[in-house]
């Protein structure tokens, strides 16, 4: 072979190997991270609101990494719903037929029945390892030495068989997640305060808390800290970062162990939930007070992540991705607005249990290095339940039709594949506290129920932010949010058309058992 044949030889051969490489790299699945915040209003980052009083320099760099959703929505305007819409993709109407509160002390069960597919299961399908770590609060079934189930109610704490309850028959570990490490409910707010790891309660509910045992920054924000039964050693302050930890261990011990093996985690905090208890690292960080220092540390423990991912060569194959489950707590509302002149809200209507935007409209940022261009800002509707088919999208799972739905696949826009001007959605809904619903179809929105479905404005401090209603006789409200978007105008007799359209659709999405569309395929590029 004489040296030009040599040199065609060498080159051929070396693109051949480059499309092998090509061609492995493009089957390998990515890593997979949800950072599910709590009470994480619309306002309170610095990337959606360039007026707040402190900055979110991690989150703002993860945004700019990638692409911000302006137009995101929790499921619910509480958090256990809401938690069952991100693992199931489904409204917490597709398992209770209604509504569905918050749990409190050993109450369940679980709002994700047997038989529910959940995002864990579907990726374990797929080869995954899965975890979760810090708030579970979608509900557990405990025991009572005679076998029986337990309520709420935090004196029935002590009744727990923990022999008979555990390993926990519908906790993490029974519903697709290999590893767990979680609280049952608030970490720092309601009772059962308890670890429990792997299904098994390490270390069972014995000593009685006392709220006057933590700090109290600026002498109000220890507010809704219950006093109920704790596990001895239980540490309130460090909650987030304990989970954390937990969180790292679990990622970098399957990196090392099984490197040629995905791995999705879900690192679900306390923060930005009362009470507001920054570690002690973070007191005073801000000159926004305890909230502020609060969000820093959230922020920072994003950062932490994807730092992780970097010193692990995995960042460049990992999707991160941010959300919280609603609005912004009322007295943080409040108190911020009142305070810091900042508003956790980020100028829309309502805050954490109400109807109204400031009650569902919450953050979501999305990074994938190298897959989702840099950048980008969209105002394409979502929820937290379209995660689900975005990640199936994702790894190439063709979702069935009884699994997750009310998921959309959002992959299209992540990848800046899908124009602006044409919606993924057709329609959104969402539920507010006491289970009823909202609807959006571009940007009309009809909520089924007076007033905001959630929080009283008749006294007190909400009286502060109370709105006359321009349609008194109304059963509902139907806004236009292009020409109102601080939902002050109701226009439920005025546009009678357009509000039966959106009452009909809403009745036929319910009775249908899906909002999503059927024949769902993953998106290729």
């Amino acid at each position: 072979m004489n040296k030009t044949s040599l040199l065609v030889w060498s080159a051929g051969w070396l693109i051949a190997l480059a499309s092998v490489h090509a061609a492995r790299a493009a089957d390998v699945l990515p890593n997979v991270v949800v950072i599910y915040a709590d009470d994480l209003g619309f306002g309170d980052l610095s990337c959606y609101n360039d007026e707040a009083p402190y900055k979110t320099p991690r989150l703002d760099q993860m945004a700019a990494e990638g692409i911000r959703f302006t137009d995101a929505h929790s499921p619910s305007t509480i958090c256990s719903p809401s938690r069952y819409g991100l693992f199931s993709g489904q409204q917490i109407y597709r398992s209770t037929g209604r509504g569905g509160g918050a749990f409190e002390g050993p109450s369940g069960p679980s709002y994700l029945k047997p038989g529910t597919q959940t995002i864990a299961d579907m990726l374990k399908q797929k080869g995954y390892r899965t975890g979760v770590f810090g708030k579970w609060h979608v509900g557990l079934s405990w025991f009572d030495k005679d076998g029986q189930r337990l309520a709420g109610g935090f004196e029935n704490s002590l009744l727990i068989d923990y022999e008979k309850s555990t390993p926990l028959i519908d906790g993490p570990n029974a519903r697709g997640f290999d590893e767990s490490f979680i609280t049952p409910n608030c970490p720092n707010t309601d009772p059962l305060y308890i670890y429990i790891e792997n299904g098994m309660v390490p270390t069972p509910a014995s000593e009685r808390h006392k709220r006057d045992t933590l700090p109290n920054p600026g002498g109000k924000w220890r507010w809704d800290n219950d006093e109920g039964w704790k596990s001895p050693g239980y540490d309130f302050i460090n909650a987030d970062l304990l989970f954390y930890e937990k969180t790292k261990a679990f990622i970098t011990d399957h990196v090392r162990q099984t490197p040629d093996k995905p791995f999705f985690a879900v690192l679900s905090t306390q923060i930005a939930h009362a009470p507001v208890l920054p570690a002690d690292e973070f007191n005073g960080v801000t000159d926004a007070g305890a909230r502020a220092d609060f969000v820093w540390q959230l922020d920072a423990i994003v950062g932490r992540v994807i730092d992780l991912l970097k010193e692990l060569e995995i960042d460049d194959n990992t999707l991160v991705m941010f959300n919280s489950d609603n609005g912004a707590e009322t007295l943080h509302v409040h108190w911020m607005r009142q305070d810091h002149q900042h508003d956790p809200s980020g100028g829309w209507r309502g805050m954490k249990r109400d109807g109204w935007e400031g009650g569902h409209r919450v953050p979501f940022i999305a990074r994938w290095p190298g897959h989702i261009p840099p950048g980008q800002v969209t105002a394409q509707m979502t929820n937290t339940t379209d995660i689900f088919a975005t990640v199936a999208s994702v790894v190439g799972v063709a979702l069935p039709d009884d699994v997750a739905t009310d998921s959309f696949d959002m992959l299209p826009v992540m990848l800046g594949q899908q124009p602006e001007t044409d919606s993924i959605r057709p329609h959104l809904l969402t539920q507010s506290f006491r289970g009823e619903f909202q609807i959006r179809q571009g940007h009309w929105k009809y909520l089924d129920h007076k007033g905001s479905g959630g929080n009283g404005y008749e006294q007190g401090n909400m009286a502060l932010y109370a709105l006359p209603e321009l349609a008194p006789d109304a059963p509902g409200q139907l806004y236009n949010l292009k020409t109102d978007p601080g939902e002050t105008t109701n226009l439920y007799f005025k546009e009678e058309a357009k509000r039966k359209e959106l009452q009909a659709l809403l009745t036929r999405l319910k009775a249908s058992g899906r909002s999503a569309p059927t024949g769902r395929t993953p998106f290729r590029k």
